[in-house]
């Protein structure tokens, strides 16, 4: 980036509404940089992220939002009636910026750097919202981005609610017995499965539904080679619905490795909604629920019986 387009975006910062309805004071966030973010006008924000996008439809604050990124695709409503500023680790600057925010709240690791620093020294607060996937740090999402929009008691009511579904949750998996190992898998690339493990949004999902992660050597997404698959003995193989880039029980079934395991006899083989799955954001407790009913087909009757408070709390006001 050149230092003259910096400028100019900057320059351009200059352009952005104050707004009308300032907190007098502002609002002070402490963000995933440690870093204490004042907020003076929480009125027309730019949501990068899906779970901030759902959280803040959740509290009711969907005429504020200026614009979304990619990820954003729950509600459905929200890419189509929001402007999209693109993926959120391939942002640019001009597309947020254009869209003259008074808040931008993005997911911690929206990229790249390049854009991220142009936002952070630009005119308008920029809040990245901790991406810790974890019972707490769910919840801690939620009041965070609730204390940024200054709606403390409707973040509260929707953490409540949160809580009460991880709980509900617990009572469920505590029935598993005989948990099983669950290798989650994005894509097959050149034969080799790109696979998750530790301090993963698919690792936390695996343990709230009551599985077992079959990777058990790293953290992050990397390729394995067919020894490690075998060597992982999965039960199950776990995915995400990406279109028509989505790995396919086919794929997984005729896979020389995953055939040395009990995965295709079983025909066990899952896939779900990407957001749903993996966006740790209001639904997790609903989708660990369902993820749960997949894997231990015995718990399905009273997996049915769970009703999520979070998809029917009124937290609105």
């Amino acid at each position: 980036m050149t230092i003259c387009r910096t400028l100019a975006l900057l320059a351009l910062t200059c352009l952005l509404p104050t707004g009308a309805a300032m907190a007098e004071g502002g609002i002070t966030v402490q963000d995933a940089r440690d870093r204490d973010v004042v907020i003076d006008d929480p009125t027309r924000i730019v949501s990068i992220g899906g779970a901030i996008t759902e959280i803040l439809y959740a509290l009711g604050f969907e005429d504020r939002i200026a614009g979304v990124d990619a990820t954003s695709l729950y509600p459905p409503s929200a890419l189509r009636e929001k402007p999209d500023v693109g993926y959120m680790r391939q942002l640019s600057p001009e597309g947020v910026l254009g869209l003259h925010p008074s808040l931008v709240l993005a997911v911690q690791g929206s990229g790249p750097k390049e854009t991220m620093d142009v936002l952070e020294a630009a005119k308008v607060p920029l809040v990245l919202v901790p991406e810790t996937f974890s019972e707490a740090g769910l919840v801690e999402k939620i009041k965070l981005v609730g204390h940024a929009m200054g709606a403390d008691p409707r973040a509260a009511c929707l953490a409540t609610a949160v809580e009460s579904d991880l709980a509900q949750l617990r009572a469920l998996r505590a029935k598993v017995t005989k948990p099983v190992r669950v290798m989650f898998v994005m894509s097959l690339l050149n034969g080799r499965a790109l696979a998750a493990g530790h301090k993963t949004a698919a690792d936390e999902i695996i343990q709230l539904a009551g599985g077992v992660n079959a990777i058990d050597g790293y953290d992050g997404y990397k390729p394995v080679n067919d020894e490690a698959i075998v060597a992982a003995k999965p039960d199950v193989v776990l995915s995400i619905d990406r279109g028509k880039d989505s790995l396919t029980s086919e794929a997984v079934f005729a896979h020389p490795a995953f055939a040395l395991t009990s995965v295709p006899a079983n025909k066990a083989f899952i896939s779900m909604d990407g957001l749903y799955l993996l966006g740790f954001g209001p639904r997790t407790a609903a989708a660990a629920r369902d993820l749960s009913a997949k894997l231990y087909p015995a718990l399905a009757p009273e997996a049915a019986s769970f009703k999520p408070a979070a998809l029917t709390a009124s937290c609105r006001q």
